[in-house]
Order: structure tokens, then sequence, then C-alpha cells
């Protein structure tokens, strides 16, 4: 679920930081709904004090990075804005040149080495013969 009220992860939103904890700042986004910067997010490198960054009242523009899925807690960020996208990076999907539906696994060969056995025999005594 990408959803709660209305937010969507990657949305730009406006919110009043309502609470500065050492692992966090708080921003409501609106009369019923506040979210969590969590330390790592509020910027690039090293945070040391967050209360000296921030103070309670400051009007953020901050990203939905994450919205769970069960307790709708919405995670938001600052440090991503600084990086000037628009939107969370995508994740990239890596193709295999395999079909991952065919389980194969090594039980045909074990099935089909008596007749290549069989082959190989008879190609050897061919050679014998010529």
């Amino acid at each position: 679920m990408e959803e709660n009220m209305g937010y969507r992860i990657g949305q730009k939103i406006t919110g009043t930081v309502t609470g500065i904890q050492p692992y966090g700042v708080f921003v409501s986004l609106d009369a019923t709904v506040q979210g969590l910067i969590h330390i790592s997010e509020c910027g690039h490198g090293f945070v040391k004090a967050l209360d000296e960054q921030f103070t309670v009242g400051q009007v953020l523009e901050v990203l939905v990075l994450d919205i769970d899925e069960y307790t709708h807690k919405i995670s938001l960020s600052l440090r991503a804005l600084d990086r000037g996208q628009d939107l969370v990076p995508q994740r990239t999907k890596k193709h295999y040149w395999t079909n991952r539906r065919i389980h194969i696994g090594f039980a045909p060969i074990a099935q089909r080495l008596p007749q290549w056995t069989k082959e190989a025999i008879e190609d050897l005594n061919k050679g014998e013969n010529a």
C-alpha cells in the first residue's frame, strides 16, 4: 500500500515540526497525520544534534520516503530533497538469461547418462570396426 490519507511515496509535502527526539524529527503534515524524519534522513553526513538544526514550529518541505502498509506510519526525508531528486530512486531489476520457471536441477543429467554412455560406446565401436 503506497497511500495514506492522500499521501504517496515520492510526494513533496510542506509540514511543521512538532517534536524533536535524539532519533529524529516529527513533522505534522496536516491536522491528523504526522510523519518522522529519521536522523539518517535529516542531511548528508554526520548530524550531531537535531535540536540545534530544527525548532518546534519550523516549516519544512519534506519528501515521503515510505508509508508502512500495516501501521500507516509515514517516513519522511530532507536528505533526498538535497540531492535534487523529485522521486524516490527506482529499483533496477537485473535480467538473467535463464528461465526461472523451469526447475530442472541435476535429475535430467542422471536420467540421460545411461543413454549417453550407450551412444558413446557405440561410437567407439564404430571407430574400431571402420
